[in-house]
């Protein structure tokens, strides 16, 4: 298992079993493996087995709470995590663990719950506060959040992550900032790669916020390398990938194929860093509309639609675009819409952020033609900036280079404008520098061609209590603000490598130098 060999993991569990089957936690390993095999009925069989022989076992029963959430059982996947914050066998170790669990369920409230119960029984335990400074930030409790990194670095000064995670609650000031305390870390070395790029990050992130604009660009280079060289990606491959989609995906006309005609989702789609968040904060604000967040069910109902089309457990990228244009897409728009019930099922539309749902925009149109696609577009240089300057905790691989970026930027327009030319009509383009500048108005667009009526509570889309847990956490409870727009042009002389690259990969100058 740890060296994800699940083949050969679940053919040793099996020995095991089969030698031993009263022995329990061989049935809940076994569970293990079947779910991160997506197995998951399997999982619940053996996790159930599991329970049998160790009817008690917290961790049996906290596993068998994830296989009923990979089976689309949530009420009770998450009535039996609830039931574990008050079992008598609860140690700090099993709340954290159920914390994990709400939290990735998108029950941030119930995962505080789960966190502040493992400080109490265990308060000098940094992990435990590092967690719930998590969730409190995604709740929008950002003086909790940076009360409780204050106290995981005070008692765990090597924790480094906290100290980036520290940096991005709020804009730093001469008065109150840490670059002194993060210049001192990397002075006293950091064996760790992954350790000094969450400190540089931090750096980088607080001498912009004080104007140092030369010192903080070359953090931000610094930590970048750093992070590129322990990646193993081929932007190639990505830009292969928009070739793919385009040459598979030609022109659609409505009507052609039949879908699910269900209007419940509007998909926000883009790049991380131009707004997205933004859209879907003002959107949720609205009485009729639930935030689901950045669901990546679209993808996976199109890997396992092709995984049993072609019988392969792995299925090649470019297979697997030849196959999704085949599919049965009112079948495709059923399996996206259950995987995201019954929580979107609290108000009559929900949003689907996740930026990269982009490169479905033709598969989306034929499996959900009722559905509406809002593409949020933003300046490309400030764009750009915005997603290298990022530091994201998974994905976009992309993002810690300025020629990958270049390049994946020119396939994602590319892509695009393919959408655009193919689907008239059914893209709502969204600009963030028009939003930032006319914010009631663009408001008020947005919410027309979704259908809904205007709601003064989406004009304090900063009031909303909807938790949101992107890399906009902390930035989304703050009133509209225009800062942001132009703050590439602080490093125009560091990103004219970006700028010519973009220029030479078909990106209209009037765009780059407006």
């Amino acid at each position: 298992m740890a060296g994800s060999d699940l083949v050969a993991a679940d053919r040793a569990c099996l020995a095991l079993t089969t030698e031993h089957p009263t022995y329990g936690s061989g049935w809940l390993t076994a569970s293990v493996i079947s779910l991160r095999s997506q197995r998951a009925a399997e999982a619940l069989e053996r996790a159930d087995f599991a329970a049998r022989l160790m009817p008690a076992d917290p961790l049996v029963l906290l596993q068998r709470c994830y296989c009923l959430a990979a089976l689309r059982r949530r009420p009770e996947a998450l009535a039996g995590a609830a039931q574990l914050i008050d079992s008598t066998q609860r140690t700090p170790a099993l709340l954290d663990a159920v914390g994990s669990f709400f939290s990735v369920l998108g029950e941030q409230r119930q995962a505080l719950a789960a966190y502040e119960a493992a400080i109490a029984l265990a308060p000098d335990d940094p992990r435990f506060r590092f967690n719930r400074a998590t969730v409190r930030r995604f709740l929008g409790d950002i003086d909790g959040a940076e009360q409780d990194y204050d106290d995981v670095i005070r008692r765990a000064p090597r924790d480094f992550e906290a100290y980036k995670n520290r940096t991005e609650l709020r804009t730093q000031t001469p008065e109150r900032n840490h670059v002194a305390e993060l210049t001192g870390l990397l002075a006293g070395g950091i064996p760790d790669w992954r350790g000094e790029v969450h400190v540089r990050a931090a750096l980088a992130k607080e001498l912009e916020d004080l104007g140092r604009y030369a010192e903080s660009f070359a953090a931000l280079e610094c930590w970048t390398r750093i992070r590129r060289q322990h990646l193993d990606y081929d932007v190639s491959v990505d830009v292969s990938t928009v070739d793919w989609v385009s040459e598979e995906f030609p022109a659609f006309l409505p009507g052609s194929v039949a879908g699910c005609d269900d209007p419940q989702p509007i998909f926000i789609v883009g790049l991380p860093r131009t707004g997205t968040t933004l859209v879907d904060r003002i959107l949720s604000s609205h009485s009729q509309v639930y935030s689901a967040g950045e669901l990546n069910h679209f993808a996976q109902a199109i890997v396992d639609a092709a995984r049993r089309r072609t019988k392969l457990a792995t299925v090649p990228r470019r297979e697997l675009i030849r196959v999704a244009a085949t599919l049965d897409f009112a079948a495709l728009g059923r399996d996206y819409l259950e995987r995201t019930r019954p929580a979107t099922l609290a108000a009559p539309r929900f949003t689907d952020k996740m930026p990269l749902n982009y490169l479905y925009c033709g598969l989306i149109r034929r499996a959900l033609p009722n559905a509406r696609i809002i593409h949020v577009t933003r300046h490309p240089m400030a764009a750009c900036y915005a997603i290298y300057k990022t530091q994201f905790k998974d994905g976009y691989p992309f993002s810690y280079s300025l020629d990958d970026l270049a390049q994946y930027y020119a396939g994602y327009r590319r892509l695009m404008a393919h959408w655009h030319a193919t689907l008239p009509g059914a893209i709502f383009e969204l600009r963030y520098e028009a939003l930032v500048e006319d914010q009631l108005g663009e408001s008020r667009r947005l919410l027309e061609h979704c259908g809904l009526d205007w709601e003064d509570a989406c004009a304090d889309f900063h009031r909303n209590p909807q938790a949101t847990t992107t890399a906009s956490a902390a930035q989304v409870r703050q009133p509209m603000y225009r800062s942001s727009l132009a703050q590439w042009r602080h490093y125009e002389r560091e990103l004219e490598p970006l700028r010519e690259q973009l220029l030479a990969l078909g990106i209209p100058v009037a765009e780059i130098d407006a």
